[in-house]
């Protein structure tokens, strides 16, 4: 499956966790085809919810959210509802020689929808077809959001400040690692080779508890509650003293995970203070964390941020600057590594950096088609599943496509 030919995924897909997913899958050269529903009449928005979230770029069905996990993919739109959709659905996959169906629709909706894997099988015994979904098949009818997962599983209960609210991190973290999770599976899945096809079930549940690898195994080891990891705030739970502390100009991390370094810091020149017989140990600072959390604070307002990072780099400490999104699109090994795509009005837009520059992306110079529109490329798709104009016909006006 890995050979010459380009492999082909066909993917059901919305929101983030799959998109992410297949966007991987971009960056390895593979062609991705996303199916989303038509417009239907007296409904909403018609297709991935996505594309009518964020900043408004000129076009109804292209807004900011939906683009970055979207470039370099063609679009199609079938109503799997119909029988001539679900039939339609199989001869793409037949005619097309579609490698790897994705989904992440609601397990339920599988058979209902004729997408579930012992039927599209049919079309392609060896097809690989992966799903994502909040539990996984054994709780169909259970939807998956991000925040609500991060809720459930942990995350929201251990981030914020120890006497703050629980909030959810920053970005959606659990869409992004079961993204990855099932981008890690179809590729496995290739490796295996196997001759009657694979069926993969990824749960976002799963996926975000697999994380939870410094927090639940904690419950074999601790005495009591009172032991249990809980809201840390900006500071380790583990290392001490791992904290955000202020400068003259704004705000760093300094990490400290070992006790030679805790020993290069109090050897600084200003920082000397720092040391006491009783603070050599990792133990030892953790009995005294918030005394030495507030001395080094003391000592940091001395500083601008640019002098406090450069003093503790210099004996190579684990520091950094608090910085904005945009401080972070600036710096040069992001910048320079940008993946970028034009808009249908003609700008040239950076949007993201890969996790890793594959040769696909190096020979097109990190630039990949815009994100499609909605059914961009189904009369495209159907003229190459065999189907004429007049049958395209037929399926345009029975709103099929």
């Amino acid at each position: 499956m890995t050979g010459s030919k380009k492999i082909t995924v066909l993917s059901l897909e919305q929101a983030l966790a799959l998109p992410f997913a297949t966007q991987r899958m971009v960056h390895q050269g593979w062609r991705v085809i996303r199916l989303e529903t038509p417009a239907e009449d007296g409904g909403g928005n018609p297709g991935d919810p996505n594309r009518y979230i964020g900043a408004d770029v000129g076009y109804k069905d292209l807004h900011s959210y939906y683009i970055a996990p979207n470039i370099g993919k063609e679009a199609i739109t079938i109503n799997l509802k119909k029988k001539e959709g679900q039939e339609l659905l199989l001869k793409i996959i037949k005619e097309l020689k579609v490698d790897v169906f994705m989904c992440n629709t609601l397990p339920k909706r599988y058979k209902q929808l004729g997408i579930d894997f012992e039927t599209l099988k049919q079309a392609n015994p060896k097809l690989i077809w992966c799903s994502i979904s909040a539990m996984g098949p054994a709780y169909p009818n259970s939807a998956g959001y991000d925040p609500a997962l991060q809720a459930l599983m942990g995350y929201t209960y251990l981030t914020g400040e120890p006497e703050g609210k629980p909030v959810p991190c920053g970005i959606p973290i659990i869409d992004l690692k079961a993204g990855d999770e099932a981008f890690t599976q179809v590729l496995l899945a290739m490796l295996e080779n196997n001759a009657g096809g694979k069926e993969i079930n990824i749960s976002m549940a799963q996926c975000a508890a697999s994380w939870l690898i410094t927090a639940l195994p904690q419950h074999q080891f601790v005495k009591g509650d009172t032991e249990l990891f809980k809201r840390s705030g900006n500071e380790h739970r583990s290392f001490i003293p791992c904290n955000v502390y202020s400068t003259r100009d704004g705000m760093v991390y300094l990490a400290i995970g070992n006790d030679s370094q805790w020993a290069k810091f109090c050897s600084l020149k200003g920082f000397e203070t720092l040391f006491k017989q009783d603070r050599i140990t990792n133990q030892g600072r953790m009995n005294d964390k918030e005394t030495i959390y507030k001395e080094i604070g003391e000592l940091t307002k001395r500083y601008s941020t640019k002098e406090f990072t450069e003093l503790c780099l210099c004996i190579n400490l684990s520091v950094s600057p608090i910085n904005t999104i945009k401080e972070v699109a600036s710096l040069e090994f992001i910048a320079r590594e940008m993946l970028k795509t034009k808009m249908p009005d003609g700008r040239v837009v950076s949007l993201f950096p890969p996790s890793f520059e594959t040769a696909f992306l190096k020979t097109n110079n990190n630039t990949l088609t815009c994100a499609p529109r909605l059914g961009e490329q189904t009369r495209k798709v159907i003229a190459e599943a065999g189907y004429t104009i007049d049958e395209r016909t037929i399926l345009e006006k029975n709103n099929v496509i």
